[in-house]
């Protein structure tokens, strides 16, 4: 067998051919090739990465490369920081560099080093998740931000960067759904809106919690009327069930929305 190179057969009985290659005592799997000649080209491509003295870079990533761009970064953190991942990681002081593709590096803060190193993040229709317990999450939720919510509206980078996920970086505007900040001249003020056929205003509140109540207090009385609408509830953290109750009960929603629901009731 040429160097690096393994055969092996699939439960077909086709033929197929391994890489590998063993670094600092860490055995590493290379890819599957159809070929004994190209098994043996990623071997031997990766010894080169792997040699201290080369100038091998992430940037420097070849075409027609025998490994995969994900394979190559984590040989070469492996090479410079002695500390293998089997995601595509490129460690540096107190931050490190999660590579999507060759065009998309997201930058994180160390205290997330040891979550990305064993979830593997995957980019869908522009939106980023990771596979945890069998689901889809958005890795924005790592931030308290919800699925629903809209950049530059309920979040937003503060140095405009939307590839850098340190953590001071990110400014949660919008906590809860339906709920919008309005800074004019003096303290906040916060509009609670629900869609239905358009947005409808349900009312201006002091804090964001009132807001998010009203909201749900909104979308509750619509359902009983009749709206075959489901409403993503707002979880009010922090507040118990006595508190929550006495909110909802005190909190007024407009009279227009209020006018809206009993014409459902009336068709």
């Amino acid at each position: 067998m040429l160097p690096g190179a393994y055969e092996a057969y699939r439960k077909n009985g086709e033929r197929y051919y391994r890489a590998s290659i063993t670094y600092r005592g860490k055995h590493i799997s290379l890819g599957s090739y159809a070929t004994e000649a190209a098994a043996s080209q990623a071997y031997q491509t990766a010894d080169r990465v792997l040699d201290p003295s080369s100038s091998f870079t992430i940037e420097k990533y070849p075409k027609n490369c025998p490994l995969s761009f994900d394979k190559w970064v984590v040989l070469i953190n492996f090479r410079d920081n002695q500390i293998y991942f089997k995601n595509p990681i490129y460690l540096r002081k107190r931050y490190f560099f999660y590579y999507i593709d060759q065009d998309t590096r997201l930058r994180f803060d160390a205290e997330d080093l040891f979550y990305y190193a064993h979830h593997k993040i995957m980019k869908r229709g522009g939106h980023l998740f990771v596979s945890d317990y069998g689901m889809q999450v958005n890795i924005l939720s790592r931030y308290g931000i919800k699925n629903y919510a809209v950049p530059g509206r309920d979040y937003r980078f503060v140095n405009g960067d939307n590839t850098d996920f340190s953590y001071h970086n990110i400014e949660v505007i919008n906590s809860y759904h339906g709920v919008t900040k309005v800074v004019k001249g003096g303290s906040p003020v916060y509009l609670a809106h629900i869609h239905i056929n358009g947005n409808y205003l349900i009312g201006r509140y002091p804090t964001e919690a009132e807001a998010a109540i009203a909201y749900n207090k909104a979308a509750l009385l619509l359902q009983n009327k009749g709206l075959a609408k489901n409403f993503p509830q707002n979880f009010i953290e922090g507040m118990d069930e006595i508190a929550y109750a006495a909110t909802f009960q005190k909190i007024r929603i407009s009279k227009r929305l209020i006018s809206y629901a009993e014409s459902l009731y009336m068709q």
